[in-house]
């Protein structure tokens, strides 16, 4: 197991493009995010070896977000799948 173990909700962000209002898009964005998933990417991208550890479905939308987590070198192997549903954001930036 990795030194280091981050457990908490990871949710799919939806933002508008550069800085646009909600009214003013067409598109949106989509990213990861959550307060926990964000510390395991941290860590990985300063070589720390890390684990996230969640609950999600077994649907596309949570092999998109293990698939990422992966990228970042996080260890997803601890991932528990269940339930129904990927929590779900919405972002507008301001500059």
């Amino acid at each position: 197991m990795s030194k280091i173990v981050t457990f908490g909700e990871i949710m799919l962000r939806l933002a508008p493009p550069d800085y646009l209002r909600f009214r003013q898009a067409t598109t949106l964005e989509s990213t990861f995010g959550g307060g926990e998933a964000n510390v395991a990417v941290s860590c990985a991208n300063f070589g720390m070896e890390v684990s996230f550890v969640t609950r999600l479905p077994k649907n596309d939308i949570s092999d998109w977000c293990v698939s990422t987590l992966k990228s970042y070198a996080v260890d997803t192997s601890h991932i528990v799948y269940g339930g129904d549903r990927v929590g779900i954001y919405f972002l507008e930036m301001v500059p």
